[in-house]
């Protein structure tokens, strides 16, 4: 299991989205193998087995996180979509997607990387047209680029995740706070 695969965004697109991690600085790179391409299908449950991905496939994966992440970006900003990134989308929806199959153990997915990547296309379609686009957020982290749905009470979650980004900032701004509280030592 890799770690540093994570899935807090309350959608496989979006989760899928944030696999360029901190795209405003340092530009963390999550698919920069096939295996590593072939380990994130698996990990987000959208496949049982995969059909090992090359270098080609993470391209395409790449190019569909991006379009994913510009329109999804555009939605939540009320903005006009991206042409480029709407036709990389759409491309990607229209192939066959993953399927599943019911075995004598139960469900089961085997899926190619372009089954996959179309697979989440799908899943790109139904949010960005859908009920949740309302609740689409970004992250509070400024390090952080993650857009996650906001299904919390009163919608007010900050965070993509608690573990991840809130912690941190909750125990860097305890520290500041203690740092700044006057002296209460009497000498």
């Amino acid at each position: 299991m890799n770690h540093e695969h994570a899935f807090v965004c309350g959608n496989p697109a979006l989760d899928f989205a944030a696999t360029l991690r901190a795209r405003r600085t340092l530009r963390v790179e999550m698919f920069s193998t096939p295996d590593r391409l072939d380990a994130w299908f698996v990990e987000s449950g959208l496949v049982d087995t995969v059909v090992p991905a090359d270098d080609d496939d993470v391209e395409h994966a790449k190019a569909l996180r991006e379009a994913v992440y510009a329109l999804v970006t555009a939605r939540r900003l009320e903005r006009q979509y991206d042409e480029a990134a709407l036709d990389i989308l759409n491309l990607a929806a229209r192939k066959a997607p993953a399927t599943p199959q019911l075995t004598p153990t139960g469900r089961s997915t085997e899926a190619t990387a372009q089954q996959a990547l179309s697979t989440l296309a799908r899943c790109a379609v139904e949010l960005l047209s859908g009920p949740d686009v309302p609740l689409l957020k970004e992250c509070e982290n400024p390090e952080c680029t993650r857009i996650y749905v906001d299904r919390s009470r009163g919608t007010r979650r900050q965070w993509c995740g608690m573990e991840s980004c809130g912690n941190r900032f909750k125990a860097a701004a305890y520290r500041a706070r203690k740092k700044s509280a006057p002296s209460t030592a009497s000498g």
